[in-house]
């Protein structure tokens, strides 16, 4: 990111001043929907970085998980997250812990765009997906299965 000025000033719309609205991944590189990020602060200093994620409505991360925690707030809207086998509704101001190596995704309500705040070390490793034999692991809970579907009993009605 660079040399910034220390005051960056906030724009409508979950935007930053000198802040670049950059595409989630590289599209085909893993499953997910209208969702993007923003790097709002990587300096080394910190040791971690701190990114902004917006997903449209019912729009989704991917399915995912890493050697490295992070450290979630949902800044707007409502959704769900997968935290290992945990299905939670989510909303403004929640805290989502993601320990190491544990599967995790978010999901955006039908009718409401979802932002939220991610922490992260500024040196981590790549995700890694699940193959299939972990997929059938985590569909063998109904919730998970369900949430992975979209068709949650836990999605809030948009």
């Amino acid at each position: 990111m660079g040399v910034f000025s220390s005051f960056r000033a906030a724009l409508p719309g979950f935007r930053w001043q000198n802040v670049e609205e950059r595409p989630y991944k590289e599209e085909g590189s893993a499953s997910f929907k209208d969702i993007s990020r923003q790097v709002l602060f990587d300096d080394p200093a910190l040791a971690c970085q701190l990114r902004y994620f917006e997903m449209k409505p019912g729009g989704y991360s991917t399915l995912e998980r890493h050697r490295h925690v992070h450290g979630v707030m949902i800044l707007r809207g409502r959704g769900e997250c997968l935290v290992g086998g945990e299905v939670r509704q989510v909303k403004p101001n929640d805290l989502v812990h993601i320990p190491a190596m544990t599967w995790h995704q978010f999901r955006a309500a039908p009718g409401e765009a979802m932002g939220f705040l991610c922490m992260v070390n500024a040196e981590r490793d790549r995700p890694q997906l699940p193959d299939a034999e972990a997929l059938k692991a985590m569909r063998a809970d109904p919730r998970v299965a369900a949430f992975l579907d979209g068709t949650s009993d836990e999605r809030p009605k948009g």
